[in-house]
């Protein structure tokens, strides 16, 4: 009788340890995602905007301020061109993440200050939130809000 009992003691205790350590080793899709999300910047604050576009699939969704929040398809190219648009405008351009918080399975929020110099050589900061949406290592939305009226 003692050695059935200590047998599921045993048992008990190596089966319980097996499930611990299962639930401990797996990866979840936010860490890629999140580690997707703070590429970007480290894209973006190189000003490779090729490299920035690649994070992106082919025709991702973004809305923005400057699109009136009105949802709008963008190429990879669209994607290239506007950025080195802004970088023509303001050189120094560099984004500083504040926090990344992962939000469900496909989605990551990130905000962060943007800064650079006005051609008039004042400086400016400006707040900025954006939610991206990341399915199959691709961001397939970008949701971008921040007050552009100051």
């Amino acid at each position: 009788m003692k050695n059935i009992f200590l047998f599921a003691l045993v048992f008990t205790i190596v089966s319980c340890k097996q499930n611990e350590e299962k639930t401990i080793i797996p990866e979840n899709n936010f860490t890629q995602n999140e580690k997707i999300a703070k590429e970007l910047f480290v894209h973006f604050n190189n000003h490779d905007w090729r490299k920035m576009a690649d994070l992106y699939t082919e025709n991702a969704e973004f809305k923005e301020p400057s699109s009136g929040m009105v949802a709008h398809q963008k190429t990879k190219a669209q994607i290239v061109k506007e950025y080195t648009e802004l970088q023509n405008q303001f050189p120094d351009v560099q984004d500083s993440v504040v926090a990344v918080y992962p939000s469900g399975e496909k989605n990551v929020i990130v905000e962060f200050v943007s800064k650079g110099t006005l051609p008039d050589q004042s400086t400016f900061e400006l707040p900025i939130c954006t939610i991206f949406t990341i399915e199959n290592g691709k961001i397939t939305k970008d949701y971008t809000y921040f007050d552009n009226s100051k």
